[in-house]
């Protein structure tokens, strides 16, 4: 155990690995940052008084954020009325944010006025931060995306890397440079090499803290040393971008995650990282090995649209679990498959 400073001068024991966590930008990054920045104080350097500590910084967007599914009829056509009640459910359930318009809401197979009219209904339905996929590798497109939905009501943005055409560190700049200047709400970087097929430099982030509207991220890069190097040089907010890194993205620092198994998981995950907040680590670490077989069954196979519309079905949560091609809807696999994670993670009773 090391000892820390208490308020009034006092002593308390805490685990070594907070300290080390707390204190990492000390001996990691000395002076001065590759972004040309002396070095920040942490806001996550551990805060203690005589009855408590916390570790995690606030959530501006939510702690606990599900890449909302959108509902759809069985003809094809999105259900706006299914969409509200859904974002009213996992609201009551847990989620302090909501994210619509992602990947997981079928994004690339919605068109524009279906956008602009999902965050409109959300954001009139619910009391939490409203945040808007638009993104596109068309940086025209998603310069209209980001105008649009925001003026729809939108709290922030989320922004994906222009994919596919696998533009230049400048050309990935550039692009984040337009959608800042026609932006006046927060920009959230989603970073995803995986679905992206390009990977965002140090430098990059460097000159994209010092946009205006550039305020947080989202890293499902799994590059754990590599977020903890860039949120400390930045000083952007972090989320978390996969489910199976929740915690360890916390304990380097991230204030969240926006995740596909919180449409049904949102209350274990806030007790996760309250636990994690409050320093009892072992808590957090049985709580996040408990929810491991919902991760690995909405994750696993890489559908995770698809299985997220399954595990909501089997939850009693969404009726109708049409999808628009190239996605298929869950057949009787998915929906077995997504009912035994939910038993195995202690979701659903057996």
């Amino acid at each position: 155990m090391f000892r820390a400073e208490c308020a009034e001068g006092l002593l308390c024991s805490v685990p070594a690995v907070l300290v080390a966590a707390a204190y990492i930008e000390i001996w990691y990054f000395g002076d001065i940052s590759s972004c040309g920045y002396a070095s920040r104080p942490s806001s996550s350097v551990i805060s203690m008084s005589e009855s408590s500590m916390h570790l995690l910084d606030p959530a501006p967007f939510g702690r606990v954020i599900p890449a909302m599914v959108t509902p759809m009829h069985h003809d094809g056509s999105i259900d706006f009325e299914a969409s509200a009640a859904l974002a009213r459910k996992l609201v009551a359930s847990g989620a302090d944010g909501l994210l619509v318009n992602g990947t997981t809401g079928e994004s690339p197979a919605t068109h524009m006025d279906e956008k602009v009219e999902l965050v409109q209904v959300v954001k009139q339905t619910v009391d939490v931060p409203v945040i808007s996929g638009a993104g596109s590798n068309d940086t025209a497109h998603t310069v209209r995306m980001v105008e649009q939905t925001q003026e729809a009501g939108a709290d922030a943005v989320l922004v994906v890397s222009p994919y596919y055409s696998r533009p230049s560190q400048e050309g990935i700049f550039r692009h984040y440079q337009a959608v800042n200047e026609s932006a006046d709400k927060p920009i959230i970087v989603y970073d995803v090499p995986g679905r992206t097929g390009v990977h965002l430099e140090l430098e990059t982030y460097c000159r994209l803290a010092d946009l205006e509207h550039i305020e947080a991220v989202k890293d499902a890069t799994g590059d754990i040393a590599g977020a903890v190097r860039k949120r400390m040089e930045t000083g952007l907010t972090w989320y978390s971008g996969d489910d199976a890194l929740f915690l360890p993205f916390l304990s380097i620092g991230a204030v969240g995650i926006i995740s596909v198994i919180a449409h049904v998981a949102s209350y274990p995950m806030h007790r996760l990282a309250d636990a994690f907040d409050q320093g009892d680590i072992h808590q957090a670490q049985r709580l996040a090995n408990r929810l491991a077989p919902l991760v690995d069954t909405v994750n696993g196979t890489g559908f995770q649209a698809v299985l997220a519309k399954a595990v909501l079905h089997e939850r009693g949560w969404l009726d109708e679990t049409m999808m628009r091609l190239p996605n298929v809807g869950p057949k009787e696999p998915e929906f077995k498959r997504a009912r035994q994670g939910m038993i195995d993670a202690g979701i659903l009773d057996a």
